[in-house]
């Protein structure tokens, strides 16, 4: 069984026991958080629209963290124009307990 979510802007196809990392969520370490917004839910058939509106997935929250470093460099040739920026971005690593479909 697996479903699909959707949060921080992106979806992520789920079954439970997986753990995802998921953009930074305001919750604290060892907490539960659930995920509504569930676009599908596959047991033995997909289920999909008025079929999943009031499925949730249950989550525990595993650490909050911050990815590797990404290099940022712009560079004009002829101008002596360049920057360099570096970015690390936030994360909140989640491991799947339950689909409530």
């Amino acid at each position: 069984m697996y479903a699909i979510i959707a949060t921080g802007g992106k979806q992520y196809k789920v079954a439970e026991g997986d753990i995802i990392k998921v953009e930074k969520l305001d919750v604290e370490v060892g907490s539960e958080v659930t995920f509504d917004q569930v676009i599908a839910v596959s047991d033995d058939s997909l289920k999909v629209g008025a079929d999943v509106a009031n499925a949730t997935v249950t989550a525990s929250v595993l650490e909050q963290g911050r990815g590797k470093k990404v290099i940022v460099y712009k560079y004009k040739r002829k101008t002596g124009y360049h920057k360099k920026n570096g970015h690390r971005q936030a994360y909140t690593q989640v491991k799947i307990d339950k689909i409530n479909a």
